[in-house]
């Protein structure tokens, strides 16, 4: 009889101090549904391109995309990297050129590939010129396609 008297008021006082369902209040900027509402609004417009960045000329946009990249050249002497680029700006002027600096290197990179083909064929066309050349997937600023109607 103890027992059972015990285990009833176990399961009472078990009830008693059971938790009861809350309610949860969200305290938040209301600029944050402003922000959200407008960045929808953003996305779902026809035609708008997120990788679209503004050069500051009118009518001229640079798209970026994954691209490929040659790397002509890389070292520690700024002036060394700032030659070679001259050179191949000789020799190639309608290629762009990029240098980066992560540290302790100079890296100069050319050319915005589509396909890692372009990029080979360049680098084929380099190789007397310059020893050592690699090919990197990277961010490219997408070349303009000017198709004609011939």
């Amino acid at each position: 009889m103890k027992n059972l008297f015990t285990g009833l008021l176990c399961c009472f006082s078990a009830v008693a101090f059971a938790q009861t369902k809350g309610v949860v209040s969200v305290v938040k900027d209301p600029m944050i549904d402003s922000l959200i509402a407008k960045r929808i609004e953003l996305s779902l417009k026809p035609g708008s391109a997120p990788a679209e960045v503004s050069t500051g000329k009118p009518g001229t946009t640079i798209v970026s995309q994954m691209g490929y990249r040659v790397q002509i050249f890389y070292g520690s002497d700024r002036r060394e990297v700032f030659n070679e680029q001259s050179k191949f700006n000789n020799s190639f002027p309608e290629l762009n050129t990029y240098i980066t600096y992560k540290q302790p290197n100079y890296y100069l990179r050319v050319g915005d590939f589509r396909t890692r083909l372009e990029a080979q064929r360049l680098m084929n066309e380099l190789r007397p010129l310059f020893p050592t050349l690699f090919i990197f997937r990277e961010k490219i600023n997408a070349p303009n396609l000017n198709y004609s109607n011939d």
